[in-house]
């Protein structure tokens, strides 16, 4: 499959919150998400955004599928993490209606980018 990617600027954290807590105002950057479910609240925001006594998993790097994506299109976030699995990178991965974005940690983003050939 040949999918486009680019890197994006910045680095990432995943906040976890109750699944009742408020929307924080702390939330910022380019590329956030905000994710509820009936176990928890998860954010995907700029790192530095986070305060301290928040739980996080920090640190990470974005890549997006230069998308949109149309919905049939079948095996996208396989062929990337699978590439990846290969080569034992961790992804975070997150979708929105018209692309994806794969997160890794800043330790794995530049073999990252090898094995997916992102240009930068």
């Amino acid at each position: 499959m040949n999918v486009r990617m680019r890197a994006l600027a910045g680095h990432y954290a995943v906040a976890r919150l109750a699944f009742d807590a408020p929307i924080p105002s702390w939330i910022r950057g380019d590329f956030v998400s905000i994710t509820r479910t009936g176990d928890e609240l998860s954010i995907v925001c700029d790192d530095d955004a986070i305060p301290n006594d928040v739980r996080a998993e920090r640190n990470f790097r974005a890549l997006v599928v230069e998308g949109p994506i149309p919905f049939d299109v079948v095996g996208v976030a396989a062929a990337i993490t699978s590439a990846l699995a290969a080569e034992k990178i961790s992804v975070f991965f997150v979708s929105t209606f018209d692309t994806d974005y794969v997160l890794v940690k800043d330790d794995s983003f530049d073999r990252a980018c090898r094995v997916l050939q992102v240009e930068r």
